[in-house]
């Protein structure tokens, strides 16, 4: 595990360090802050740890925050070939022993990392807690899957630009989060990061070949907390609660004002749920 250590521009009391940490998907790219407790945040496809940003400062202290850019996505290394939600589950647990875990951790996850969380969840001794945050439990629709479709092999070969990048941002951010510069920078400084074809790579392994886990959602072992936002259609308030119905002792809640970039679009009232949530485990 490769590390360096800097301050952190957010909170000068809080070192920052980060690491590169060897999994099956390649090594992750994690910012390390805080000491404690282990928690995770991994963030949402096309972006990476740095749609965390608004939300670090508004948890609690105490504990070690690791935020990790997922495979072949922002710093980490490139995706080499095609995976699924399961091998980045696989990869979760690689980077879990590469950075000292030695028991479970509270995972919160962002659309792809709700995904995985879902996973891990369901394994042994992996999670204390899940926080799954716009992340919805079918797979994509079929008129977002010819969409994603058409669309990828222009983001394979030129990146994410004209109505690629459009399709990005309009699915990631609201109309009103897409018209403040600082959110829509943070995006498209995000999807400029990785290769264009680990990111296609990606696409394919944790959109198309994402697969409906509604039914797995009963093997959750953990206390979970699903929050859905107001303007994403495909996990509405009512799938979120209906998501939770099926997990043995998870509950939804809902963001308004945000779409899929909850972390970055409403901090302050995720933070709030979280630190909510956390206080009821304790």
């Amino acid at each position: 595990m490769d590390h360096h250590t800097s301050a952190s521009g957010r909170d000068q009391t809080l070192a920052e360090s980060t690491a590169l940490v060897p999994t099956r998907l390649g090594r992750l790219h994690v910012r390390l802050v805080g000491d404690g407790l282990t928690t995770v945040l991994w963030s949402s496809m096309f972006v990476d740890s740095h749609t965390w940003d608004p939300v670090l400062p508004l948890l609690p202290q105490g504990r070690r925050y690791a935020l990790v850019d997922p495979p072949g996505l922002g710093l980490s290394e490139p995706l080499r070939e095609a995976s699924d939600i399961g091998g980045a589950a696989d990869a979760a647990t690689d980077l879990l022993a590469g950075l000292g875990v030695d028991g479970p951790v509270d995972w919160v996850g962002n659309a792809f990392g709700g995904h995985v969380g879902f996973k891990l969840a369901a394994r042994p001794a992996l999670l204390r807690s899940l926080v799954a945050v716009s992340s919805p439990a079918q797979p994509v629709d079929a008129p977002l899957r010819r969409q994603i479709t058409l669309l990828l092999p222009i983001l394979r070969t030129a990146g994410p630009v004209g109505p690629v990048r459009t399709a990005i941002l309009t699915a990631m951010l609201t109309d009103a989060s897409r018209g403040r510069a600082p959110l829509r920078r943070m995006v498209e400084e995000s999807l400029a990061r990785p290769t264009r074809r680990s990111m296609a790579l990606a696409v394919r392994s944790f959109i198309l070949n994402r697969v409906d886990v509604t039914a797995e959602l009963a093997d959750l072992t953990v206390p979970s907390l699903f929050v859905a936002s107001d303007d994403r259609g495909d996990w509405s308030p009512q799938d979120a609660k209906g998501s939770a119905a099926v997990a043995p002792c998870a509950t939804a809640v809902t963001v308004e004002r945000a779409r899929t970039l909850v972390p970055l679009e409403q901090p302050e009232a995720l933070a709030s749920h979280i630190r909510r949530f956390w206080d009821r485990l304790a």
